[in-house]
């Protein structure tokens, strides 16, 4: 998972870029970089860890311009070190862009070959996002017929790349002389929003990963990019925009709401916050036919994005609610930790337990969702040792069972906790005396609550329905053992330019 911003001004960018990542962080602690552009030529700077540490008041000098794009971005297990991967990437020909991308491609490898053998365009990394943007720039070259580009032009090209691309992508990118695009694929899985700031000078526009991004820098949330829809920002502060003619399936990541969007963001209408309110209120209805209300002393969540699951529940079940586990957050998720050891390490480094809160307790702990489970065990293992009489374990997602192919870099299937076992037996792997999981229509019925236009979703990793309906069993397989080869640190290093996140 990847945060991506967008700018076009009418002064420096770069402060406004750097603090927009700020907000963004929490998509991506990996990797930052920020181009920008002063009309005719790029400027770009990028590195491997946190917003804060890649860059410095030097390389801040370094990037003039009133237009720029941005991104954060998490680690694929096993991706390079190398600062090639990570983003923006940039390309001189046809136009010069620019290019950051959140999401996946599923057909990333079937792309590469052609451009290599077909549209004859080179590719340097094992990075799904280079192979986006040489399809972009290829129908660029193709749509302007060898004059100049005008926003049809762009149009045109952007319906082509939908027409040759599968998976879920959104995108900001710099047409060097032009200004910034922005687009959406057709089934709108990763988010992307459109905001403006007014200025003496005139309008500034940004296009971001969350509202946060906007909000937070000052700026006014105009709308969500529609899926399949591309916007296009002229250096003059011009906008135009179209959407696809390809009739696709509405479909956003139900998992941004469950876990990766800051809660104080708005996706599709729906604030983050309040769906996870909602889930808390499913989620206790469930708990109540599920566990002996009459044994639980105390609810707790397993901090942060749980927290508001956690409060609603034990509101609604008329529980008492209390912090007992302390994060530290200079630590980072261990949804992203590369190794089952640095994982476990890590756990204990992030979270400490206030001992008199769980001593001789009956405690419901509440998470936003368990993938493999080795976090889960260990907090259960915590409260046991800080006094815990009994430990219930609830997610306010369901048993996730299947990988996702998206722009999440989650585990193949035999990783996954759920997958092949019923929720008893999961509940002894972890140690709980009880474990309950949300339902699948609760989960999309706490979204689609707030916003009753959003029908469908992306909840592919709890049903093993893939909305793009190219993955298949085989590609399922290779994407283990892909896997397998990062892991064993044999073979080629795929980075399929998403942020993994490895819990």
């Amino acid at each position: 998972m990847c945060g991506i911003v967008g700018v076009v001004g009418h002064g420096p960018v770069n402060q406004l870029l750097y603090d927009s990542l700020l907000l963004l962080q929490h998509r991506g602690q990996d990797a930052a970089g920020i181009a920008t552009s002063d009309g005719s030529n790029f400027n770009m700077y990028k590195g491997h860890g946190l917003v804060r540490d890649v860059f410095r008041t030097r390389s801040m000098r370094s990037l003039p311009g009133f237009s720029g794009v941005a991104q954060v971005r998490y680690p694929t297990a096993g991706s390079s070190d190398s600062d090639e991967e990570a983003q923006p990437f940039y390309v001189n020909a046809p136009f010069g862009l620019t290019f950051t991308h959140n999401g996946n491609l599923t057909n990333w490898r079937e792309l590469r070959e052609a451009l290599f053998r077909v549209d004859q365009r080179h590719i340097n990394t094992n990075s799904d996002s280079e192979v986006l943007l040489n399809v972009l720039a290829h129908e660029l070259q193709r749509a302007a017929n060898g004059v100049s580009l005008d926003p049809d032009a762009i149009f045109r090209a952007v319906e082509s790349l939908h027409q040759r691309v599968k998976g879920a992508y959104a995108v900001t990118a710099q047409i060097s002389g032009y200004g910034v695009l922005a687009f959406r694929d057709p089934h709108g899985i990763r988010p992307l929003c459109l905001g403006r700031h007014l200025t003496d000078e005139g309008v500034t526009y940004m296009i971001a990963s969350e509202s946060v991004a906007l909000e937070g820098s000052g700026f006014e949330f105009v709308r969500d990019v529609l899926p399949g829809e591309a916007i296009f920002i002229s250096l003059d502060g011009e906008v135009f925009s179209q959407e696809s003619s390809i009739k696709k399936t509405h479909a956003p990541c139900i998992f941004e709401y469950v876990y990766f969007a800051r809660p104080d963001s708005v996706i599709e209408g729906v604030s983050v916050y309040a769906s996870r309110l909602r889930m808390g209120e499913y989620l206790a209805d469930k708990v109540a036919k599920t566990l002996p209300l009459g044994e639980i002393d105390v609810v707790m969540p397993i901090p942060d994005s749980s927290r508001p699951a956690a409060m609603q529940l034990a509101a609604r079940l008329n529980l008492e609610y209390r912090e007992g586990l302390i994060k530290n957050r200079y630590v980072g998720r261990t949804f992203i930790m590369p190794g089952q050891a640095i994982r476990k390490k890590s756990v204990r480094q992030k979270l400490n337990t206030i001992g008199q809160e769980f001593k001789g307790k009956n405690v419901l702990l509440v998470d936003d969702s368990i993938v493999r489970g080795t976090t889960s065990q260990e907090i259960v293992e915590m409260a046991r040792a800080a006094g815990a009489n009994k430990v219930f374990m609830a997610s306010a997602a369901p048993p996730v069972r299947f990988p996702n192919v998206y722009g999440i870099d989650m585990p193949t299937q035999t990783e996954l906790i759920a997958y092949g076992r019923e929720d008893d037996e999961i509940a002894r792997l972890i140690g709980a005396d009880a474990l309950v999981y949300q339902d699948i229509a609760d989960m999309q019925r706490s979204v689609s609550d707030l916003n009753p236009a959003l029908t469908s979703f992306d909840t592919s990793c709890f049903t093993g329905k893939y909305v793009t309906g190219d993955i298949t069993p085989e590609y399922l397989e290779r994407l283990s053992k892909d896997r397998a080869h990062k892991h064993d640190g044999s073979g080629l290093q795929f980075n399929l330019g998403y942020g993994a996140n490895d819990n």
